[in-house]
Formats: C-alpha cells, structure tokens, sequence
C-alpha cells in the first residue's frame, strides 16, 4: 500500500512506542511504502529534530528519522491546482499523495482528516492505518 505520512505521525514514531511507531513498524516489514516531496519531508525533519532536542527520548530517536527518511520514496509534487485544505501547510501531503498515487494519507490532522476523499485519497488516522494493513 503507497501512503503518506504527515511530520506528525512520523514525529510520532521516532520519539515513542505508540500508534506512530506501529506505522513505521509497518513501513519497516513491507506492508506499507512511504512517499513523500522534498516539502513535507524537510517539515518532517525539521519538525523531528526539533522535538528530538526538547525531549530527549531514551532510545536513539535519530537513528529512527534517518532510517525514516532512508527508506522514504520521493517523488515531485503534484499541481493541485487550487488550495484544498483550510491550512496551507496540508497543500503539501495531498500533492505528495496525489503524485504517489497513494492510497492513503495517515495523519493526526484535523484540517486534513476533514477533508475524506479528497481525489479519491484516503485520509486516516493512524490506527485506522494499522487495521488496514
């Protein structure tokens, strides 16, 4: 399954053990393929290094954004056109999913879990994510 992650779900992952880090388990086994543009992974890691420095996690979380944004598949982003989100900083993961031909969106996002279906691109939260695959 091609999805998208937004920084959040992958933030997520990186500093704790829950929901966000049971995605990137499922990246890690082949059950799903990330994608993602230079935009929303550069938030990704901004947003990651950022919160790796507050926090301070026990476990080496920069080991984890950097496996992350190894294994990621770029692609370039798609016109969208016209602004399809309430907050522009969602424009990115719809054009990255659009350009992917994702399946799914996975995010915690309100903004863009309000959206539905957007092109026919599924949006869900993570654990609805992980019942899928």
């Amino acid at each position: 399954m091609r999805v998208v992650f937004d920084a959040h779900v992958v933030v997520a992952g990186v500093c704790w053990q829950g929901e966000g880090w049971l995605c990137l388990v499922k990246l890690a086994r082949r059950l799903a393929f990330a994608y993602g543009t230079v935009a929303t992974l550069d938030e990704t890691r901004e947003t990651a290094l950022r919160l790796i420095h507050q926090q301070q996690p026990s476990h080496n979380a920069a080991a984890r954004l950097t496996w992350y944004l190894d294994k990621v598949r770029r692609v370039e982003a798609a016109p969208l056109g016209k602004q399809r989100s309430r907050d522009t900083k969602d424009d990115p993961y719809l054009a990255a999913a659009l350009a992917a031909k994702a399946a799914l969106i996975v995010t915690y996002d309100r903004d863009l879990l309000a959206l539905e279906k957007p092109f026919g691109i599924q949006i869900a939260r993570p654990g609805r994510f992980l019942q899928m695959v």
